[in-house]
């Protein structure tokens, strides 16, 4: 079967500046003046002709903690009972690929089951991890700065400044 196009099915384009009969001639529908009327102008749909816009009449309220939060790597303990190591920190973690990098908060969550005894460090644990870690006959380290003061000094700074 022959696929015909539709009559009418593409409307054609405006001719403007082709006189005043066409309705569309002297300024081509454009107003007089201003940048509208220039070539290379873009309406774009934030702009309100010069009046302060929108989104800075409207106040600013409220709080956002994302500058002041801490953002850690979760572990959980489902993934550390697949370690055979008994002793679990960072470098470990990385060389599993549990976590992206070895300068970066780690905190072990409590979801799943460990049966081994370990020794976990890490920046923070939860409550129901550290009471399944201990259960285990494991021991829990809290060791926070330990990362940052390596790669710090990796960086030739003194560690002194960073660590308020």
């Amino acid at each position: 079967m022959k696929l015909v196009k539709p009559i009418k099915a593409t409307k054609p384009s405006k001719r403007v500046g082709r006189g005043p009969g066409s309705g569309l001639g002297g300024t081509a529908g454009r107003g007089h003046k201003g940048a509208g009327q220039r070539s290379g102008f873009k309406n774009r749909y934030w702009f309100e002709g010069g009046q302060v816009p929108l989104h800075r009449r409207v106040p600013t309220r409220g709080f956002n903690n994302f500058n002041f939060a801490k953002s850690y790597e979760i572990v959980n303990l489902s993934q550390i009972a697949k370690i055979k190591s008994k002793k679990i920190d960072s470098e470990v973690l990385l060389a599993k690929g549990l976590i992206s990098s070895n300068f970066v908060a780690v905190k072990i969550l409590g979801n799943g089951d460990i049966d081994k005894a370990y020794n976990v460090t890490a920046s923070a644990f939860s409550a129901s991890a550290v009471k399944k870690i201990e259960e285990a006959g494991g021991k829990v380290t809290v060791q926070w700065l330990k990362n940052w003061e390596i790669f710090l000094l990796s960086l030739n700074l003194e560690v002194k400044y960073y660590l308020l």
